[in-house]
């Protein structure tokens, strides 16, 4: 549940900023310049929240308030920039597409599309990242301490 709330605040905060920096270029633009005055601050933040900030400190901004961190498999350290990048691109792409799966998954019938196929298991993604919470990250690093 906390990776979902992470997700939607994540989606929040980057919304709420791209109209705030667009609010005041929007009334004197078109439809198709205020979608891009969106989208623009919209993929820059995107872009900061989820690779420059995960890299420096653990975690989007979501994922900091909800107390989650990523790390790499398997030594729990920091994911790497190049890593981070592909998984932002990445969820950019799949993420969209979630409504269209489910709906197909439906229209296929009963167990000839399972959504287990569609959605990632546990809380593993893509990339061998996992997003654990920052105690037990806590509780791990300590066990491991040589003594």
């Amino acid at each position: 549940m906390r990776r979902y709330l992470a997700v939607g605040l994540d989606c929040y905060l980057c919304l709420v900023t791209a109209g705030l920096l667009a609010r005041p270029y929007v009334d004197t633009a078109g439809v198709p310049e205020t979608a891009g005055l969106l989208l623009g601050p919209a993929l820059a933040f995107s872009f900061l929240n989820q690779v420059v900030l995960t890299a420096a400190a653990g975690g989007g901004a979501g994922k900091l308030i909800m107390g989650i961190r990523v790390i790499r498999l398997p030594d729990a350290g920091r994911p790497g920039p190049r890593l981070l990048v592909r998984r932002w691109l990445y969820g950019l792409c799949r993420l969209p597409l979630q409504p269209w799966y489910v709906l197909r998954s439906y229209l296929a019938g009963p167990g000839a599309l399972p959504l287990s196929t569609f959605w990632t298991s546990g809380h593993t993604d893509s990339m061998g990242l996992r997003q654990v919470r920052r105690g037990d990250l806590a509780v791990l690093r300590t066990a491991a301490a040589p003594h």
